[in-house]
């Protein structure tokens, strides 16, 4: 008998069709009948970050060619949508009376040509009383300006709301013989999806709204399409193509896709809507955009005691997900890898005159490890430490029952110091400090920077905690496996083709993975939180046990034995009765004849929930790069990372997602950053002024493997699509101020472009 498919490098099944026809996105969708002949929605976007409307003039862009019809906020009828974080936080879906960022939708030009709206969209005049522009956050805190005046403040979202105590006062540190305290900067960033949004709708003679939509999750996109609708969920169909990208900022519906089905009703049309790169860049949420505020105490000996951290989040125009992340995702994993007994962690949210910020891949997490990682350097610094010895001073023992940190977070297992010490010896930190030793004496002019990050992150955190599954064998014997995740690049298609073979033994090439309809798949969480191996796989690999269980039984009964003695050979993908090999019933066999089988009423297929929970991947990571001390110039030369997540399905898989997440991670720490001049206007609105990173800028990087898996599911598997995200941004940032800091460089905020570089040289070397 073969031996098990788990755990090899099985090459992914999706990559031939995208390699050869290619996918297919929102923007193909030429030949779908229903959409035949749409008209083409563009829309009118606010040109100030902050302003009363006093109207809107549509009568030149009504006179343009090919336009059928516009649309305002009035003409829609459309009505004030509270914030599900603050009530008082309420806007429409279209701009009411007032637009807070540049970019907000104000109104919506629909034509028969899509090059037709962009020229009627620059007609369409609209009069503002311009407001004072709120860019800064912590200018915002305290401003008696407002963005929305019944939530009295500019702060719209604050831990205390729920409950949780402030941070204390510097009493708190009355018994640390030392403390460090520092303010840094995790600045706003951009996820740059290759595709951007698009959308197409069309209400069927059915009566249903039927919506194509490049989103990570069709099931929640339903129920928030359905309420702009102002329909029963059960009357839209949201059908999710290949996704070009997501990283977390398409887990939201945006008020741009939820209202075409509101205007195609007004129009009489099937619509189509895409974006450009620019309304990409200024108008969908963006991540990260914190100011940190540390503070950490301990003894001389560099035992750290006391840790206190305030995250102030800018939350942008709409208190959005964003405003929730550093409370849900960033607060828990305050202790990160460290023994700290005394923690105190707060988040601020806060509005400004920007775009709202979402989810960006790790969503909390990399910010809390990015603080955590930073302060570590800091106290090793002070103490005259190498920042790996000050870690291992701090690090939680290993532990393989459940911990519970200071601040209250329980994590499944954890082994740091091991994984540190893999990622140590995989990266030759000894030799590499000698190296670095031997430059300074020197006097280069290129000097040397070790950066090491040891970090846990949470997985699966995201409600409802588990996924739906089910496999239906065909009468043909190949097998459908419906998921409620939803794949933009994972390898989900290959990942539970491999769950059910492994069960089932029927041939992945005749198992075919259906998602992203609901219709097809009513029910599912989607994808985002790196949950969808811990919850979507193991919900798959359940139902391959137990669709294996009811097709025993029928092969019981068709073979006239008892069921204990059927046995299913993986190898021929049939069933014998033991010591009778050469009598079968494939899998084929028993889905014709389950249509005769009174307790088979819906054939042979099976479907559950599993119910899931988070889990805690951990790692290090080690980060080499050289600094021209003369430009600033800043280049990554090695990346080393050890990233544990739990029992591995597809090592091929798991190198991918870690490659990806390291290339973000370090976009972050060198050159992404997305910018306001001090009006509002966005300055980084297109990929030639936003860093997006590239191959060029980047080294072959080294994985190191490890495995801890958890018990909190069958697969013993964790999360490892935002791992590398996580591990490699502090590492990279903590590399660049290391290959400086024997100048008297203490800290240099993201990114470490070559001009911050160049000045923090020059501000401790003039």
């Amino acid at each position: 008998m073969a031996g098990s498919i788990l755990g090899n490098r099985v090459l992914r099944k999706e990559d031939p069709r995208f390699l050869t026809t290619g996918g297919v996105y929102v923007d193909d969708l030429l030949t779908e009948p229903m959409l035949v002949g749409a008209a083409h929605v563009t829309y009118v976007r606010s040109t100030v970050a902050h302003g009363l409307i006093n109207s809107v003039d549509t009568t030149d862009a009504l006179a343009m060619p090919g336009v059928i019809a516009i649309y305002t906020a009035a003409d829609l009828e459309l009505q004030q949508v509270a914030s599900p974080f603050n009530p008082m936080v309420t806007r429409g879906l279209l701009a009411i009376d007032k637009v807070r960022f540049v970019g907000e939708p104000v109104a919506i030009v629909v034509t028969e040509l899509s090059s037709q709206g962009e020229d009627a969209a620059e007609q369409v005049i609209i009069d503002y009383d311009v407001l004072p522009a709120l860019v800064d956050i912590e200018e915002a805190m305290t401003s008696t300006t407002l963005l929305y005046e019944g939530a009295g403040s500019n702060v719209v979202f604050d831990t205390s709301f729920l409950g949780m105590p402030a941070i204390s006062g510097p009493d708190f540190f009355a018994d640390c013989e030392v403390v460090v305290k520092g303010r840094f900067i995790n600045q706003r960033v951009a996820a740059c999806p290759l595709e951007v949004r698009g959308s197409a709708v069309a209400w069927g003679d059915d009566g249903r709204l039927h919506q194509w939509l490049s989103t990570q999750g069709a099931q929640s996109a339903r129920t928030t399409i359905a309420t702009a609708n102002g329909v029963d969920p059960a009357l839209v169909q949201v059908i999710t193509p290949d996704v070009g990208g997501g990283f977390g900022a398409k887990i939201s519906c945006y008020p741009e896709e939820a209202l075409l089905g509101v205007v195609a009703t007004k129009a009489g049309r099937a619509l189509r809507w895409r974006e450009t790169r620019s309304e990409n860049m200024m108008a969908m949420g963006h991540g990260r955009g914190q100011v940190q505020y540390v503070t950490i105490g301990g003894s001389r000996d560099g035992k750290i005691t006391h840790y206190q951290l305030h995250f102030i989040q800018d939350a942008g125009g709409f208190a959005e997900i964003g405003t929730i992340l550093p409370a849900f995702f960033g607060r828990p994993m305050a202790s990160a890898v460290y023994a700290i007994p005394n923690i105190e962690c707060q988040s601020t949210a806060v509005v400004t005159n920007t775009v709202f910020t979402t989810p960006y891949r790790g969503a909390g997490r990399p910010e809390a490890t990015a603080a955590a990682e930073r302060s570590l350097d800091l106290w090793a610094l002070e103490l005259g430490l190498d920042p790996v010895e000050a870690r291992r001073i701090n690090l939680i023992p290993k532990f393989l029952e459940p911990h519970t940190t200071a601040i209250g977070q329980t994590y499944d297992v954890g082994d740091y110091e091991t994984a540190l010490d893999k990622a140590l010896a995989a990266a030759g930190y000894d030799e590499l400090r000698a190296e670095q030793a031997r430059r300074r004496a020197a006097g280069d002019v290129v000097q040397l920077g070790i950066g090491v990050s040891t970090y846990v992150e949470i997985t699966g955190g995201v409600e409802p905690f588990g996924e739906h599954a089910k496999i239906v064998v065909l009468d043909n014997g190949r097998a459908n496996v419906y998921t409620g995740t939803s794949p933009h690049g994972q390898g989900h298609v290959t990942s539970w083709s491999m769950l059910a073979h492994e069960q089932t033994g029927i041939p992945m090439d005749q198992i075919d993975v259906i998602w992203g309809d609901t219709d097809l798949v009513p029910e599912g969480a989607g994808t985002m939180g790196s949950r969808s191996l811990q919850h979507g796989g193991t919900a798959v690999w359940n139902a391959a046990i137990e669709l294996v269980e009811k097709a025993r039984k029928l092969a019981a009964k068709l073979m006239e034995a008892d069921e204990a003695d059927v046995v299913l050979d993986k190898d021929s993908g049939s069933f014998h009765v033991s010591g009778t090999p050469s009598i079968t019933k494939s899998w084929a066999d028993l889905a014709v004849a389950a249509h005769t089988d009174e307790e088979l009423p819906e054939g042979l297929q099976h479907a559950l929930f599993f119910q899931g929970a988070a889990s805690f991947p951990f790692g290090s990571h080690v980060a080499v790069v050289e600094v021209d001390t003369e430009t600033g110039k800043v280049r990554l030369v090695r990346q080393v990372a050890c990233d544990d997540a739990g029992k591995v399905l597809n090592p091929m898989l798991l190198e991918g997602q870690i490659h990806g997440g390291i290339a973000q991670g370090a976009a972050q720490a060198l050159m992404e950053e997305v910018r306001y001049d001090s009006d509002g206007n966005p300055v980084t609105s297109n990929l030639a002024d936003y860093a997006f990173i590239s191959a060029a800028e980047l080294p072959s990087f080294e994985v190191v493997h490890m495995e801890t898996p958890t018990h909190l599911n069958p697969l013993g598997a964790k999360g490892i699509g935002e791992s590398g995200t996580i591990g490699s941004t502090p590492a990279v940032q903590s590399a660049v101020i290391d290959a400086v800091s024997h100048l008297g460089v203490r800290h240099i905020d993201m990114p470490c472009t070559a001009e911050k570089v160049w000045r923090a040289i020059n501000a401790v070397t003039s």
